[in-house]
């Protein structure tokens, strides 16, 4: 029998450096040395990918498993893994190539400086008729600042704090400027065709936006709806719990399309959700779980915080009845005390230095991680709730 679960997978990216919190790279080295990893234009940060595994104790296991060798291979050289997603404690003002004789790293440099010098974590999920697909990412899509506002980890640019909660998504430069509500794959696929031709996406990965399709042969052979717009979350309980919540949506966007596909429930044109999608965007950025929002449903306003308790609320039955109330456990705390941002801003306020900030959370973060393991390695279901 088939899992009633979507099958889901993470690229998740890190920044190395000292315990202290100064960044420094070696992401050319490591992934030489190491399977799984690669390697980011810039070398202070490198990737890892899980496989497609609808299981969520698995996927825990996949997430820390690089993690492990990656932290064994970092010690003797006297580095560690640090959390955020910009050059918090400095050295933004420069790039730092991993491979100088890589042409289309140079084109990066080149074109968008440090500003892609970030870290985070793409969400796939596995969905492959493309009808539901659509539809999943246009629910999505407009659903994504409240992924932001859960996942705000980038605070600190260059030591200092920046106004923004998510600096990362403020500064990474969306490529194209302007990218529709798709209505079906066939106006996908046209779009793609009209973007290469001129020349605003130099391929068909150069598509940098909240939200995108994803496959083997795009745009023709999709499989999975990617979520782009999450900065770094560093712990792997609060990834599947943003995670569960984003597929819950899904799940809930299949029994009832008529209700949960904003092209077919929105009182608002697709021109019209594609311009709130953004501008939703730009405000969880800046303001995370305190952004005013607005719903796509009808463009009223509403707490982010709020919509994303009203959902919780609507998805309990569902997530009780799948055995995923534990795995989303996680969001009524970081509810409660914030994200973090917020908490890293507030220790801020309090007189902490930013490398102080980072320091003390990269300790507590590889705690945390050795305490989810001893969890699987004793007792898998405790470990997600």
């Amino acid at each position: 029998m088939s899992s009633p679960l979507l099958l889901k997978g993470f690229e998740v990216e890190m920044y190395t450096g000292r315990p202290d919190g100064t960044v420094v790279g070696c992401a050319a080295a490591a992934a030489q040395e190491l399977e799984g990893f690669v390697t980011e234009p810039d070398h202070r940060n490198l990737e890892y990918t899980t496989p497609p595994e609808a299981s969520y104790p698995r996927q825990l296991a996949l997430l820390l498993e690089p993690r492990r060798r990656l932290r064994r291979w970092l010690e003797p050289r006297g580095l560690t893994l640090l959390p955020g997603s910009t050059l918090a404690s400095g050295g933004a003002d420069h790039f730092e190539r991993s491979d100088p004789d890589n042409a289309y790293h140079a084109y990066i440099e080149r074109t968008y400086g440090t500003r892609v010098v970030t870290a985070s974590v793409h969400i796939n999920l596995g969905m492959a008729v493309m009808e539901p697909l659509f539809a999943g990412l246009r629910l999505i899509r407009c659903e994504a600042a409240l992924l932001l506002a859960l996942s705000a980890s980038s605070p600190f640019l260059d030591g200092r704090p920046t106004g923004a909660h998510s600096q990362r998504w403020l500064q990474f430069p969306l490529t194209p400027l302007e990218v529709p509500l798709f209505l079906s794959h066939a106006h996908y696929i046209h779009w793609v065709k009209e973007q290469l031709a001129t020349g605003a996406m130099t391929n068909v990965r150069h598509l940098w936006t909240s939200v995108r399709p994803n496959g083997d042969d795009r745009p023709h052979d999709l499989n999975r709806i990617e979520l782009r717009i999450c900065d770094l979350v560093a712990d792997p309980s609060e990834l599947l719990a943003v995670t569960a919540f984003v597929e819950l949506r899904l799940l809930q966007l299949l029994a009832d399309p008529g209700n949960l596909d904003p092209l077919r429930a929105s009182r608002l044109t697709p021109a019209e959700l594609a311009l709130l999608a953004d501008a939703n965007d730009r405000a969880a950025a800046r303001d995370s779980l305190d952004a005013e929002l607005r719903h796509w449903r009808d463009g009223s306003p509403v707490i982010a915080r709020n919509w994303i308790e009203r959902e919780l609320e609507g998805m309990a039955p569902l997530a009780a009845e799948l055995g995923l109330s534990g795995v989303l456990a996680p969001l009524a705390d970081l509810l409660s005390r914030g994200n973090a941002a917020m908490r890293w801003l507030a220790l801020y306020r309090a007189g902490q230095p930013v490398a102080a900030i980072l320091a003390t959370e990269a300790r507590e973060l590889e705690t945390r991680e050795k305490t989810l393991e001893a969890c699987l390695a004793t007792d898998p279901s405790h470990a997600l709730g």
